[in-house]
């Protein structure tokens, strides 16, 4: 209840100051989260064991939600409370939402718009909407409500979070990215951060046409991967790494074998031959988990043609690179970092943390003939997302691995509206892999490496 004490001690304080206080509003919201306990008490004792069985999710969901209506009116007359129409609908939605959804955030869930869900403690929820972050007015009723929906996202993927592992990886049954943390670590009260995932899947001309790219980004892009590049896909959170990999992903032809390798799988990947992994928590005994090294090096037993790493965050990076260069040419990972310079440095430490003792040479020099081509992805300050770099591996000068730009944004100012202004366009230098295009049949227009673009 003490999310709606606060609600109501809010809407006191707030009438009491205009010198008006609505007592009736008051005692018709206490009055409706009496009735909504009492109704979700009787569901819970007394649930029929038909909807309990049913295995359809859109027919257990009409058949609650008449259970719902049908116990809601039986137990509204004995409270001595009457509902409108629309409080009856919104009672029957919040009981759903709670028996069978994710509870107050499955609405945010709901609206297409939303992008992420950040719940800080029961009483706290942002959402991020068009690339900025809005305060909900939608509450949890305590901790044990918000650790009751945890329970109910990592259960039915095999994971668990408790004191001794306060922290898990998950996804939804849709495929959206989640992470949660509980006390003693959360501090806030449980937390949890859920990158949703789009119902449509996104194309390169979706991406051309929200400015995120050109198409002369796109078509070079799209040459990449028939190609047979291997290519990092660089940026910090939320920059949209994971769209992008998913968009560059459905240029592999279809007549070759994928496999990836995720710790929360979340990639879309539209082919027909695709072999999905994902890493495995250790078990309550401590024992049984599987790392992302352990699939990655059980990947190069299985003829993969193509290997995706959703992400390398550790000492995976030296077995992608190795994979890399021992004939999984086309290969594709995210990492992050703010700039493609940052990358190579972010690869160089993650092969350090594999443990072996390698010089930092040989290190670099792993990198620089694994890795040919480094996708930079921002978000900018006005929530806009762009691939700011698109940076050629040339190979090692002395100690130095040397990169080059082949496509970069340039920013040339700020409108009225705080929107970023600014171009993607070539920097007029032909990469050195653009003889592999040739050799391989793929055919790129002369000018594309070349600035005639006016601005946008």
């Amino acid at each position: 209840m003490g999310g709606l004490l606060s609600r109501l001690n809010e809407e006191k304080k707030s009438t009491s100051t205009s010198g008006v206080m609505d007592s009736t509003a008051t005692r018709e919201i206490s009055g409706f989260e009496k009735l909504k306990e009492k109704v979700q008490g009787r569901l819970i004792d007394d649930m029929p064991q038909a909807i309990m069985t049913e295995q359809n999710v859109e027919k257990k969901k009409a058949m609650l939600r008449d259970r719902i209506i049908s116990v809601t009116s039986e137990e509204s007359p004995k409270l001595n409370i009457t509902l409108s129409q629309r409080e009856a609908d919104q009672m029957t939605q919040v009981l759903l939402d709670d028996m069978i959804g994710f509870g107050p955030i499955q609405r945010l869930l709901d609206e297409e718009e939303i992008s992420e869900i950040m719940v800080n403690g029961p009483y706290q929820i942002y959402y991020e909407k068009k690339g900025k972050l809005i305060l909900s007015d939608v509450k949890f009723k305590d901790n044990e409500h918000v650790m009751r929906i945890i329970e109910r996202i990592v259960a039915p993927i095999g994971r668990r979070i408790d004191e001794s592992t306060p922290y898990v990886d998950a996804r939804l049954p849709d495929g959206s990215r989640v992470n949660a943390l509980i006390p003693p670590i959360a501090l806030n009260g449980p937390t949890i951060t859920i990158r949703k995932f789009k119902k449509e899947k996104l194309t390169i001309n979706d991406m051309v046409k929200f400015g995120t790219l050109t198409e002369e980004m796109a078509e070079f892009l799209k040459a990449a991967i028939m190609c047979r590049l291997n290519i990092v896909v660089s940026g910090g959170t939320g920059s949209g790494k994971t769209t992008t990999l998913n968009i560059l992903s459905s240029f592999i032809p279809e007549d070759e074998r994928i496999i990836t390798c995720e710790d929360a799988a979340e990639l879309q990947l539209r082919q027909p031959h695709v072999v999905r992994l994902e890493t495995r928590p250790a078990n309550i005994e401590g024992k049984g988990a599987v790392p992302m090294r352990e699939l990655i090096k059980n990947t190069l037993r299985m003829r993969p043609e193509r290997v995706i790493v959703g992400e390398c965050r550790g000492g995976e990076a030296l077995d992608m690179l190795q994979a890399m260069n021992t004939g999984h040419d086309g290969s594709l990972t995210t990492g992050h970092a703010n700039t493609p310079r940052d990358m190579l440095a972010r690869l160089e430490t993650m092969c350090l943390m594999a443990g072996m003792d390698l010089p930092v040479r040989a290190i670099r020099e792993q990198i620089a003939s694994a890795v040919h081509m480094i996708v930079q992805q921002s978000r900018l300050k006005d929530g806009s997302r762009k691939i700011t770099y698109l940076t050629e591996i040339q190979g090692m000068e002395g100690e130095k691995v040397v990169m080059q730009d082949i496509f970069r944004f340039e920013q040339s100012g700020i409108d009225e509206k705080g929107k970023i202004i600014g171009r993607l366009k070539p920097t007029g230098i032909r990469p050195k892999f653009a003889q592999k295009f040739e050799e391989s049949g793929v055919h790129l227009p002369a000018n594309i490496f070349t600035d005639t673009s006016k601005g946008w």
